[in-house]
């Protein structure tokens, strides 16, 4: 899933931004305001984790105008502010949940991927396709009895499909998702790591999990 950090202290956004793309995340991040706008009005993403005090505009502010341009992604306020008045605040002006620093980085990406979770309208952290299943919380991956291993951006792709299993799921909506701003990813790189998949997914001897759509793109499961 494609995240948005906001994030003014360095050290620390570069430490989030890399503990969060080895947990599968593609990840964009800025440590100024109005960038980080920027960003958010440009792009879907699935979670934007907000820091307040920024420079060039606070994290309210950008909160405020996300919400009323009608941005449906989640929100998570990541502050040195704690008071009571704060979290009221940013709770009353659209985020999803609040966490105050310091943090424990473990408890950050359960946040994460809880709001993930609720993105997608599943509340489960497992999700069976046929025989094939996807443990989300420690990203694990089963046909049958056999565990698969995936690498991290072969299993960000599974975990998009399997998030919206049963649906048609475009090659741009998996590019938007699962790849972030600056990536130098070809064109065609969708399909390949599609074929990627299939190579460690699929069984000659049962019916396929990932479909082609023609002319529409890829669905996990049967084509609604």
């Amino acid at each position: 899933m494609r995240l948005l950090l906001i994030e003014d202290y360095r050290p620390l956004r570069e430490s989030l931004a890399k503990g969060l793309r080895e947990a599968s995340f593609a990840v964009d991040s800025t440590g100024d305001g109005q960038e980080g706008l920027w960003y958010a009005r440009g792009n879907d993403y699935d979670v934007i984790i907000l820091d307040l005090m920024l420079p060039g505009m606070d994290g309210l502010r950008i909160l405020k105008k996300v919400r009323a341009e009608g941005r449906q992604s989640h929100v998570l306020i990541l502050t040195a502010k704690d008071t009571l008045d704060d979290r009221v605040a940013g709770l009353d002006l659209g985020a999803d949940d609040y966490m105050v620093k310091p943090f424990a980085f473990r408890e950050l990406l359960a946040r994460v991927r809880a709001l993930v979770r609720r993105s997608y309208r599943t509340k489960n952290p497992h999700i069976e396709v046929q025989d094939l299943r996807i443990d989300l919380a420690n990203q694990r991956v089963w046909r049958g009895s056999e565990e698969i291993g995936l690498t991290p951006r072969e299993y960000a792709l599974l975990e998009y499909l399997a998030m919206r299993a049963g649906q048609v799921v475009s090659r741009t909506d998996i590019w938007e998702h699962v790849y972030e701003f600056n990536s130098s990813a070809s064109s065609n790189v969708v399909d390949v790591y599609i074929g990627y998949l299939r190579k460690k997914i699929e069984r000659p001897d049962q019916a396929p999990v990932i479909n082609t759509v023609r002319g529409r793109g890829y669905t996990l499961g049967a084509e609604p």
